[in-house]
């Protein structure tokens, strides 16, 4: 291998490291190794053909942009894929493609690319150019059938097809999206815009983060160009400006921003902001502005539950063509809770390292591989626990089971909690009577008799204990 190939991967790492995730930089990075350097091409090594169309769907844009700084303008890149021969006793084969993917970008990537039939390098509108086309900067996987409806986005992502369909012409001007990290903002607020252009391919749409619009306008600040810069804006029908709380220390940008959202607004033209809190707790943020993001609707994402995790997994599954076992979904599923880009990136790092290690994905693999997403890998299961578990299945209130009633509802919940209070935890008959009103242990054994003989003549009542025995079971790995 030449050094040189060495020694330019290295410096496109050191870049790389920088930008993405750390959990994703070990998954997808690490394992590539340089092979040659002849000619400005790079050729690289990687795992599997999977890797390769991985990286060539998801990091062809970085790793362009990383090699172009190395190698220059000429620099491109090759993989040499590992394939399994077959016969574990033999060497895997390898297999060398050029990546097909591969973008170059103009010296101006940073700035707004309009597409116009005439060579002038200012990026913005020339008075009297009465056509011009406007990249709306949009990721064409973000749409509305990706993003799963659930109780926890149901309002925003109803009132997104609502905008979508009617844009500037619908109550939610501006709709404002907002909730915690790596809940589907830019998910949403993207797929409007996709969808506007599919229905309406004439209409202006520009999606840009904040951060952009911030280094933009003081690149025209500097130029004193503000007015060629806000002029530009205008020209956009459905305006999608995502992380709206990091102006709050950019005053000037405020201003410009407030200048381009009056006279969108009054053009009858649609905005979309994104943030990471409602709008009333933005702080340092002009509150002539939040006058107007309160002036559409503020709609909320929050973190979705178990259900809408396990349809988040099976539709991502199904439109990458993966199969896994239904026991691993539901352990991903239970144990990755937080966000649905934790959740996504946990079901990817499973996929990778079961291509790696050319093994099949089981639950054994996913305790392994998910070590670093999962705070504890094994949980003391409690009687409060499984209480809180059944009472959320059956959809009844915590204290009814701890009181004296003979509703039947309850009574079989009660039931239930103590026939898996017994399976699933380490106390004593008389301990788990007590702990609903003082009940003794004849109660619970009785309890547990009950619900044996149910789920031996009731096939539905079965079903419901040995899913809920499932969940337990997920909760305890």
């Amino acid at each position: 291998m030449e050094k040189n190939a060495e020694k330019i991967w290295t410096n496109c790492l050191k870049i790389i490291k920088d930008i993405v995730e750390w959990q994703h930089y070990k998954t997808w990075f690490e394992p590539i190794k340089p092979v040659s350097l002849k000619n400005s091409v790079l050729v690289i090594q990687v795992p599997s053909q999977f890797f390769f169309e991985y990286l060539e769907e998801h990091y062809v844009n970085l790793l362009a942009k990383t090699l172009k700084r190395e190698l220059g303008k000429e620099g491109r890149l090759e993989y040499r894929i590992m394939v399994d021969s077959g016969n574990k006793n033999t060497q895997p084969l390898m297999m060398d493609i050029p990546g097909h993917g591969y973008k170059m970008y103009p010296n101006n990537e940073m700035d707004f690319p309009l597409i116009i039939n005439n060579p002038v390098k200012n990026p913005f509108v020339i008075p009297g150019l009465k056509k011009v086309q406007i990249d709306p900067q949009l990721n064409p996987i973000y749409i509305f059938d990706s993003f799963i409806e659930g109780d926890c986005n149901r309002v925003a992502r109803r009132a997104g097809k609502t905008v979508a369909e009617k844009p500037g012409a619908n109550s939610f001007n501006p709709l404002v999206i907002y909730g915690g990290v790596g809940l589907g903002k830019t998910h949403l607020a993207q797929a409007i815009g996709n969808e506007v252009k599919r229905t309406n391919p004439t209409k202006v749409v520009l999606y840009v983060s904040s951060e952009k619009f911030i280094n933009q306008f003081m690149d025209h600040s500097r130029n004193n160009a503000i007015n060629d810069f806000i002029h530009f804006y205008q020209l956009i029908d459905v305006l999608i400006v995502d992380d709206v709380q990091f102006f709050a220390k950019a005053e000037k940008s405020q201003d410009a921003l407030f200048a381009i959202f009056n006279h969108l607004h009054q053009s009858g033209k649609q905005l979309i902001l994104t943030t990471d809190k409602p709008p009333k707790d933005l702080e340092g943020v002009q509150e002539r502005l939040l006058s107007r993001f309160r002036w559409g609707l503020s709609a909320d994402l929050q973190i979705p539950d178990y259900d809408t995790r396990i349809e988040i997994l099976e539709r991502k599954m199904k439109n990458d063509g993966l199969e896994m076992p239904k026991e691993v979904v539901k352990y991903i599923a239970y144990n990755i809770s937080n966000n649905v880009r934790e959740l996504e990136g946990a079901l990817i790092s499973l996929l990778a390292q079961s291509s790696l290690n050319r093994r099949e994905i089981d639950l054994d693999l996913a305790k392994k591989v998910l070590r670093n997403f999962v705070k504890s890998s094994s949980k003391e299961i409690t009687i409060d626990t499984i209480q809180k578990m059944v009472c959320d299945f059956f959809d009844v209130p915590y204290d009814k089971l701890l009181q004296k009633t003979r509703k039947r509802e309850i009574v079989q919940a009660r039931q239930i909690t103590m026939y898996l209070s017994k399976a699933f935890t380490k106390n004593s008959l008389k301990t788990i009577g007590e702990h609903f009103g003082g009940r003794d242990h004849t109660t619970v054994i009785h309890s547990c008799q009950t619900v044996k003989d149910l789920m031996d003549t009731d096939g539905v009542f079965r079903e419901n204990v040995l899913e809920l025995q499932q969940k337990v079971q997920l909760a305890a790995m």
